[in-house]
């Protein structure tokens, strides 16, 4: 707070009065020209306590001084007034923080399940978050890298991204959405559509790119085989499959009861029957 107002706090020590004569003087003097004043008249809505509140501290600083000439108010104005700097364009809200926040590949990191964007140099590094009741502020060795509105907390999956904070042409990342594309591909069609349906679900590409790596990286954990597997079965039961999804089905081993059904009912659909026809089985000219 002392920062944000350029102001220096020197708090006095406790039960040292003496630290803080005129301040405990003049609170003493508000006391009674303000509460004393007021304390047997009734209010029955806070907008009039505030407008006598105000009247009667007005009231106090316009007051001559009994000692000395002028009086509260045209010393402020007089003498007081042009050593003050202006406030600051945003009131001071109180302030989490959160240390040692991953930047992931597709340079955003994540808060309460939203995602914001900071810039593509810092992709891999760690980053500090400072959170208000309004904004997000992302830190690296305290520089201050990118803002942004903060997400009510009812929201879930969002993705606030600054267009400048991704790379272009010329400084691309280590994955792209073809690399993903091919990958995916080389393992089945099935694994093809559930990566297409991620990209397509998302505004910028770059926003796929950590969905897609996560749903890709089970083939290395389970099979390539099962992978597929898992993605055929999950596009007859969801509109567009996640990675919570597949780690369902492939933690459970439904993956390979749907495998082995679809073994079975091809073995059915390929089984030939052949029609003999009557003159087969004999009878007129057939008969021996």
């Amino acid at each position: 707070m002392g920062n944000h107002y350029f102001t220096a706090i020197m708090p006095t020590q406790v039960r040292k009065p003496k630290q803080k004569a005129s301040v405990e003087g003049t609170v003493g003097k508000i006391a009674t020209a303000v509460i004393a004043r007021l304390r047997n008249e009734t209010f029955h809505s806070l907008d009039t306590l505030k407008a006598a509140v105000s009247s009667a501290l007005r009231e106090f600083n316009d007051a001559p001084f009994q000692k000395r000439n002028g009086s509260r108010t045209e010393i402020f104005l007089q003498e007081e007034k042009a050593a003050l700097r202006e406030l600051p364009a945003l009131p001071y809200e109180i302030a989490e923080w959160i240390y040692g926040r991953k930047v992931y590949p597709d340079c955003h990191v994540t808060y309460n399940k939203n995602h914001y964007s900071c810039p593509y140099q810092y992709v891999g590094k760690q980053v500090d978050l400072k959170i208000t009741g309004s904004f997000i502020e992302i830190f690296h060795k305290s520089e201050r890298l990118a803002t942004h509105n903060k997400y009510h907390d009812y929201v879930c999956n969002a993705w606030s991204t600054h267009p400048e904070d991704m790379p272009d042409q010329f400084q691309q990342m280590e994955w792209d959405d073809q690399r993903i594309r091919s990958w995916a591909a080389s393992i089945g069609s099935s694994t093809s559509a559930v990566i297409n349906l991620i990209f397509d679900s998302v505004k910028i590409k770059e926003q796929g790119y950590n969905a897609c790596l996560s749903v890709l990286r089970f083939s290395k954990s389970y099979s390539k085989e099962r992978l597929e597997a898992a993605c055929s079965l999950a596009l007859t039961k969801f509109r567009s499959p996640r990675y919570r999804h597949l780690k369902s089905i492939l933690a459970s081993n439904e993956d390979l009861i749907y495998a082995n059904n679809q073994k079975q009912n091809a073995a059915v659909n390929n089984t030939k029957g052949y029609v003999r026809g009557a003159s087969y089985y004999g009878g007129h000219h057939n008969d021996q």
